[in-house]
């Protein structure tokens, strides 16, 4: 419904005071509005404020050399090598290309089962060649040193022979 003193043919209550504010509106930096160009087909959205946590709990207040119980390492030497493997084919390969075959852990990688080979066996070893078997166990192919027998080495530390 139209207000009554526009039908009597004079300006609207208020008009005045409308293009008043439209004017101090566009006065500053408002006075003209410019588009941003974008010059990338991607939007990223701008970086806000990140501020530090701030726990109301600690959790883990001391690190794990200050605690009372600390845990031992995960893969040790003894954890590392499962077993020597005696079957036809790696008796074959301990004769024919001196080398060793044993059972490892499905987690050791090859310079993990070589320093245990050291540790445990004494045995230096040129090259390790590794599967794993589909039952899922992890076989280790353990070439050693030409000037270190493996045969000798399966009969007095392994007693495979």
């Amino acid at each position: 419904m139209a207000p009554k003193a526009a039908a009597k043919g004079g300006k609207p209550k208020g008009l005045k005071q409308a293009n008043a504010a439209a004017k101090a509106a566009l006065r500053g930096d408002h006075a003209h509005k410019k588009r941003k160009v974008r010059t990338s087909t991607t939007f990223h959205r701008p970086k806000t404020l990140s501020l530090a946590r701030a726990p109301k709990w600690y959790v883990n207040l001391y690190p794990t050399y200050h605690r009372k119980f600390a845990h031992e390492p995960r893969l040790d030497e003894h954890k590392i090598i499962v077993h020597p493997l005696n079957t036809e084919s790696a008796m074959k390969k301990l004769e024919e290309t001196n080398t060793l075959v044993f059972i490892v852990d499905v987690k050791a990688n090859k310079a993990q089962i070589k320093q245990a080979l050291k540790k445990l066996y004494e045995i230096d070893v040129l090259k390790i060649n590794t599967l794993i078997r589909p039952d899922g166990k992890k076989k280790a192919f353990c070439k050693l040193t030409p000037d270190v027998d493996a045969l000798d080495i399966a009969a007095t530390k392994l007693q495979l022979v």
